[in-house]
C-alpha cells in the first residue's frame, strides 16, 4: 500500500495521488512524503525511476538491514531504522521490524518492511507547522522521533517483566531461567536497534545543512534515545545479575538435594552392613547343623558322648567370634 502526503505551504498536510505528487516535484512545488508499506521490488524500482534515485540507494532501500545505519547517495540520505513493530506476535515484547527513510531535496520516502505505525509522525507534523516548514528534514526528524518514542513502552514492559522475574527467583520455579534468558534476548535485541541510533542522531544533529529548528527536535530525539539506552543498559545489568543469582540458587538447591541423597545412601549402607553381619552370624550355626544332619552311616562324631556339646559349643563360639569381629568393625 502506498500513502502519499503533500504539503505546498498554502494549507495543511493532505493526501494525494502518487502521479500528482511526482508532477508537483517536477514543478518544484511543496514537499511530498511517499510512504510505502511492504512494497514489491517492482514498486521500488518504478519509484526509483520516477525519483531518479542512485542505484545503491534504491537497492539498499529494498533490502532489510540488521542494524541502523545512514548513508548519502548523490544528495539523497538513506537512513535504516529498526522500529518496534505495531503488531506483536505472541511475545512478551513486540518484535522489531525494518524501516528505510530516503530524504531527498523536496521529498521523503519511507519504506516499511513490516507493521510500523507512522500516524504519530503525521500528527506531529500537522501540529507543528514551524517544523514542517523546514522541508524534508522535518519529516525525517518526525519519523525518527516516532521511532525513538516507540521504544519507551517496550522498555517499560521489560522493566515490569524484570521486576516479576526478581520476585520469582527465590520461588524455585524451573521456568525462571528460561524467562531470564528470553528477557535478556529481548533487551539485547532492543540494544541492537538503539545503540547504533545514538551515533546516527549525533551525525544528523551535526549536519551543517540542518535548520536550527530541526536540530532542536533532533536534540530532543537524542535525549529520548539516551534515556531509552540508559534504561536498557540497566535492565541488561539487572538480568545478568539475576541470571548469576539464579544459577547460584540452582546450584545450592542441587547441593542440598545431593546432601539429602548422600545421607539416605549412607543410612542404606549402614542397614545393609547390619543385615549382612547378622546373616553371616546366623549362617555359621546353620552350616554346622547342616553337616551333622546329613545322616551318613559313618559319622564318628554322632556316637561321641561329647559330640552334641561340642557341636553346640562350636556354633556358639563361631557366632560369638563373628559378632565380635563385626562389632569391632562397627557393622553392628
Amino acid at each position: 500500500m502506498t500513502t502519499v502526503t503533500r504539503w505546498d505551504g498554502a494549507g495543511p498536510v493532505r493526501r494525494c495521488e502518487l502521479a500528482d505528487a511526482v508532477a508537483a516535484l517536477g514543478r518544484s512545488e511543496g514537499l511530498v512524503w511517499i510512504d510505502l508499506d511492504r512494497p514489491s521490488a517492482a514498486d521500488l524500482a518504478a519509484l526509483g525511476g520516477l525519483l531518479d534515485l542512485h542505484p545503491l540507494a534504491a537497492g539498499n532501500t529494498a533490502r532489510a538491514h540488521p542494524r541502523p545505519r545512514t548513508e548519502r547517495y548523490d544528495g539523497v540520505r538513506l537512513t535504516a531504522l529498526l522500529p518496534a513493530a505495531a503488531e506483536p506476535r505472541g511475545r512478551d515484547v513486540a518484535p522489531l521490524t525494518e524501516l528505510s527513510v530516503l530524504t531527498g531535496p523536496r521529498y521523503v520516502v519511507t519504506v516499511r518492511h513490516g507493521p510500523v505505525d507512522l500516524d504519530g509522525a503525521r500528527r506531529r507534523l500537522a501540529g507543528t507547522p514551524a517544523l514542517l516548514a523546514r522541508g524534508p528534514a522535518a519529516v525525517e526528524c518526525a519519523v525518527l522521533l516516532e521511532v525513538v518514542d516507540g521504544y519507551q513502552p517496550l522498555a517499560t514492559r521489560l522493566e515490569d517483566d524484570v521486576d516479576d522475574v526478581e520476585e520469582e527467583i527465590f520461588s524455585a520455579s524451573p521456568s525462571v531461567s528460561r524467562r531470564i534468558y528470553a528477557l535478556l534476548r529481548d533487551v539485547m535485541e532492543l540494544q541492537r536497534a538503539t545503540h547504533p541510533l545514538v551515533e546516527i542522531v549525533v551525525r544528523l544533529t551535526a549536519d551543517p545543512d540542518r535548520d536550527e529548528e530541526v536540530r532542536r527536535y533532533l536534540r530532543q530525539a537524542g535525549e529520548h534515545l539516551a534515556r531509552v539506552v540508559e534504561r536498557l543498559d540497566a535492565l541488561r545489568a539487572m538480568l545478568e545479575h539475576a541470571a548469576a543469582m539464579n544459577a547460584t540458587i540452582v546450584v545450592e538447591r542441587q547441593n542440598d538435594e545431593m546432601r539429602v541423597l548422600t545421607r539416605a545412601s549412607l543410612r542404606q549402607n549402614e542397614e545393609i552392613k547390619r543385615i549382612s553381619a547378622w546373616a553371616a552370624i546366623l549362617f555359621t550355626p546353620t552350616v554346622v547343623g547342616t553337616v551333622y544332619g546329613m545322616n551318613f552311616d559313618v559319622m564318628p562324631e554322632l556316637r561321641w558322648s561329647s559330640g552334641y556339646p561340642l557341636a553346640v559349643g562350636l556354633m556358639v563360639l563361631a557366632s560369638l567370634v563373628l559378632f565380635a569381629v563385626f562389632r569391632r568393625r562397627r557393622w553392628l
